[in-house]
C-alpha cells in the first residue's frame, strides 16, 4: 500500500514528536522529496532542515543521521 505525501508528512512529524523532541517543524517548510531515486521526507522550520527519514521500499520511515546535501 503506498501512501501519499500528505500521510508521509504526517508520518514523519509524528515520528519527530516520538523522539522526544519539541521545536515544531513547519507544514509549509516540510516536504516529500526525490534525491538519486530514493524518496526522503524532510521536516523543516524556520531554522532550516530538521530532520529527514528516508521512505524505505515498504513505506517505513527510518530517520537519517547524515542525508544527502541536496536536501540542504
Amino acid at each position: 500500500m503506498l501512501l501519499d505525501d500528505e500521510d508521509y508528512l504526517r508520518r514523519g512529524i509524528a515520528a519527530w514528536f516520538r523522539s522526544g523532541r519539541y521545536d515544531q517543524p513547519s507544514g509549509v517548510g516540510s516536504t516529500v522529496e526525490e534525491h538519486g531515486g530514493k524518496f526522503y521526507v524532510v521536516l523543516r522550520n524556520v531554522g532550516g532542515v530538521m530532520a529527514v527519514y528516508r521512505i524505505r521500499n515498504e513505506g517505513i520511515l527510518k530517520g537519517l543521521k547524515r542525508w544527502p546535501e541536496e536536501i540542504e
